[in-house]
């Protein structure tokens, strides 16, 4: 069986005051135009449609026309879960009727996990939908008082679930959260440090505490970027892989760039689009998941170009805006700015706007700040896994973020010399 994942669609999302609707639509268009290559069996969206639980009636009109054309001109089922930033009853609605015609939607958490059935040659495969829920929903919902965080209340919904489930049978899971299986090492660092007042800067300059929960995600392993909203405080959100273990794929949803978790058999498909600049080394796309008839999975990952690309430019001013700097780009992306001029400039937002129209932001840079950036990966190492340090040190050897198979690869020669080391 073929499926086309995607997720974190975020459709009406408002990026630094700029609409980001025209560029959705130009992606989702070349989404419908891998669909009608590809002729996969399914769409999976785990979670995030909306960018927020009352969208515009622009973003309703546009996922209404995607939908009907996947639906009805190419005839392809859609199974869709509701993210944490969607609104799960106006998903849900009307889901009983658009069923009919293939669209399948979790949208308010229910006991009963909604399961579709495809049945593929002898051998079927069953998609479990798992939308978003705050683990206070879970617990009321299942009557559970154990359940006070997102792992507890994962691990609670699968052991419902394995108690129907068919384990001869290929079955998909499509969950939205943090799902990592470093959780325990990154909670244990967490329970050992006081929350620390430093700041440190990120990849546009702007100053983050460097006690901020953002630092138990890292630790986890996980890719994050600026654009994603935390769903609790502490690590508490972590939720562990292993509890997927009997699923033959798992889709997940919530995390922007692409990425495995621990193999190809758990992964998030990222975002369609860049949504902040901490993601501007990001080859957004989707994964086309084909599952063999012992359930044994494959992964083909597909480049999506947007229409404008989001990108961060540094220099002097006087270069940044000079024909043969930017002749040879894209003078339409998403731009942000670090100017590193030591002297004055005379209003620099607008000479930067007659070449670069979308320029979202403007820093400037000064000489304490770029002995800082040389130094950032000695800042607080104590507290950093060696993962964290590595991607520091090659960030401010190379001047970008590592890709994902740098990262995988980087991981997991951390994790075989750790190993050696116990």
């Amino acid at each position: 069986m073929k499926i086309i994942h995607t997720g974190d669609w975020h459709i009406g999302k408002i990026v630094n005051e700029f609409s980001m609707i025209e560029d959705q639509e130009f992606i989702l268009e070349q989404l419908i135009k891998v669909m009608e290559e590809e002729k996969p069996d399914a769409l999976v969206i785990a979670g995030d449609l909306y960018d927020r639980s009352i969208p515009p009636v622009e973003a309703v009109e546009l996922l209404d026309k995607v939908f009907s054309r996947i639906l009805l001109e190419l005839k392809i089922p859609i199974l869709a879960i509701a993210g944490n930033h969607d609104s799960a009853e106006r998903l849900s609605f009307g889901s009983k009727i658009l069923t009919k015609n293939g669209l399948h939607i979790a949208g308010v958490f229910d006991k009963d996990i909604k399961k579709v059935v495809f049945e593929k040659e002898k051998n079927p495969v069953n998609f479990y939908l798992v939308p978003y829920g705050d683990p206070r929903e879970v617990r009321h919902i299942l009557r559970d008082d154990e359940i006070s965080t997102h792992d507890c209340a994962m691990r609670k919904i699968i052991e419902n679930i394995k108690g129907n489930m068919n384990d001869t049978e290929r079955n998909v899971m499509v969950a939205h959260g943090y799902v990592t299986f470093m959780k325990e090492k990154a909670q244990k660092k967490n329970e050992e440090e006081e929350f620390s007042s430093s700041k440190v800067q990120n990849s546009i300059g702007e100053e983050v505490a460097l006690g901020d929960s953002t630092e138990d995600h890292k630790r986890a392993g996980l890719q994050i970027s600026d654009s994603e909203r935390l769903l609790s405080i502490g690590g508490t959100d972590l939720v562990s892989g292993e509890y997927f273990s009997c699923f033959s794929y798992t889709a997940l949803g919530h995390l922007h760039g692409p990425q495995k978790v621990g193999s190809d058999r758990i992964r998030y498909s990222g975002s369609l689009l860049k949504y902040s600049f901490s993601e501007t080394n990001h080859k957004k796309g989707v994964a086309i998941v084909d599952i063999d008839e012992d359930g044994k999975v494959s992964i083909q990952l597909k480049e999506l170009i947007p229409k404008r690309d989001m990108r961060i430019i540094k220099g002097p001013l006087k270069e940044l805006i000079d024909p043969k700097v930017y002749g040879s780009t894209n003078v339409e992306d998403y731009i942000y700015a670090i100017l590193t001029d030591e002297g004055e400039l005379m209003d620099p937002i607008s000479k930067l706007r007659a070449v670069y129209p979308n320029i979202m932001g403007l820093h400037r840079e000064d000489n304490s700040e770029r002995e800082e950036s040389r130094t950032a990966a000695a800042l607080g190492y104590q507290n950093k896994s060696r993962l964290q340090l590595f991607e520091e040190f090659y960030q401010s050897i190379a001047g970008k973020e590592l890709t994902e198979e740098k990262f995988d690869l980087v991981k997991e020669i951390i994790e075989e010399v750790e190993k050696g080391v116990k």
